[in-house]
């Protein structure tokens, strides 16, 4: 990816596009095939394949419960679920501990 661009996702078509990155332009990003607004998903992220419905549902999952795919300085962004099972368990963890569902959904191990 080029210097200065980060992903975007346009859930309701399984789109991702890469763009300048948002500190450059202060404009809300438009999706070029159903016009509806895109979703800054960050710098590492890796989009599923658009065939793919179970990874976009477990995407839209993350994205609204605010976790995004920002590089961390030195390893990416660190653990995402991939799978609807693990965020199930995620979700269940986060209910019954009390953590906040986003801080739950990046946890590696679910062990206090």
């Amino acid at each position: 990816m080029g210097h200065g661009k980060t992903s975007y996702v346009c859930l309701p078509c399984r789109a991702s596009f890469k763009q300048s990155h948002p500190a450059r332009y202060d404009r809300e990003r438009v999706c070029p095939r159903c016009t509806g607004l895109l979703i800054h998903v960050g710098s590492a992220f890796a989009p599923p394949k658009r065939r793919d419905l179970a990874g976009w549902r477990t995407l839209s999952v993350l994205l609204h419960a605010g976790v995004r795919f920002h590089m961390s300085c030195c390893c990416g962004p660190g653990y995402r679920p991939r799978t609807l099972g693990e965020v199930r368990e995620r979700m269940a963890f986060a209910k019954v501990t009390g953590e906040p569902a986003a801080q739950a959904l990046v946890r590696r191990d679910l062990t206090r």
